[in-house]
């Protein structure tokens, strides 16, 4: 009775851990598509500089083909164990425990190989100045929507100031994605009436943070950690769970039956001579021994009469 208790202990415990598995790699497919979206975003603004190989350096173990495979993977890993501690199937749980040894090592090595503190500083923003120019161009289109995409999603304008776009290019005020209230026109209204309008944060500031970590990656990151921990559990638990199957299947050892039931074996004779003789040992032995016996009193009391009446 302990040992079935024991048993469907384990098997709540991996219907719990198989379901968290599902969730959190639900999450971080969620999460590394978002930042995927803003990270081409940065990559498209940053292109040739410094800032770009810090936001590689920073994104891709979030968003990296490998760790994306790896969690679709696990999704399926998870069903695969939800279905074998269901049915107790040793096979399964095997190939379960199999599977999750191959992604945490897989997890692992990815996490220790693209693990890296990028190098940038503040001055650096200044780089972006050199793309500025090009706003606006019919051969840039894909620029220009870069620029206006990330200026309305992280309400900033220019790269320190708004003023940036009057000393890069030609124009005579910001585009209308530097508006907090976006309408054709706004920038030029509110370059002449109300700068308040406008956002007075420059985008320089806006990328560096996003480069040295956002809340996002952040909580990417203590999923991965949760997920590692929890796969690390599972295994212990699946390892645990076989063992008690498998000793629960395991046929008992026959034993040999009694042939003489309530008795005790007499004590063991040594014989010898041919295998005949050695079965009738225990017969034919006391017989010789009383014949041998009666043989030999016999013989004394024969002898003694005849002494008797020669005298």
């Amino acid at each position: 009775m302990a040992r079935e208790d024991a048993v469907r202990c384990l098997r709540c415990l991996l219907y719990a851990l198989n379901l968290l598995f599902w969730l959190m790699s639900i999450c971080v497919l969620g999460v590394a598509a978002w930042l995927r979206d803003y990270l081409n975003t940065v990559l498209t603004l940053t292109a040739h500089t410094r800032l770009e190989e810090a936001a590689v350096l920073t994104y891709s173990p979030a968003v990296h083909p490998v760790i994306i495979a790896v969690c679709c993977f696990l999704i399926i890993v998870a069903m695969v164990g939800y279905c074998g501690t269901l049915k107790c199937n040793l096979l399964l749980l095997s190939w379960y425990f199999g599977s999750l040894l191959v992604i945490f090592c897989v997890e692992l090595a990815s996490g220790v190989w693209t693990y890296d503190e990028p190098s940038v500083q503040r001055s650096d923003m200044i780089s972006l100045k050199s793309r500025m120019p090009n706003y606006g161009l019919q051969h840039y289109q894909w620029l220009t929507h870069t620029w206006n995409t990330f200026q309305t999603e992280f309400k900033c304008c220019g790269v320190i100031y708004f003023t940036d776009w009057l000393e890069m290019t030609e124009m005579e005020w910001p585009p209308d994605s530097c508006c907090a209230n976006q309408y054709p026109g706004c920038a030029r209204h509110a370059h002449y009436r109300d700068l308040s309008d406008l956002h007075q944060e420059g985008c320089g500031p806006k990328i560096y943070s996003f480069i040295r970590g956002t809340k996002q990656l952040q909580v990417l990151r203590f999923l991965g950690v949760s997920i590692g921990v929890a796969q690390i559990l599972a295994m212990t638990l699946t390892l645990t769970l076989l063992w008690a199957l498998y000793y629960d299947r395991k046929p008992p050892e026959p034993t040999l039956p009694d042939p003489h039931p309530g008795t005790n074996p007499g004590p063991l004779t040594i014989t010898h001579g041919p295998p005949g003789e050695a079965r009738k040992s225990g017969i034919t032995r006391p017989a010789e021994a009383w014949s041998n016996t009666a043989t030999t009193s016999n013989g004394h009391g024969h002898t003694q009469f005849e002494m008797e009446r020669l005298s």
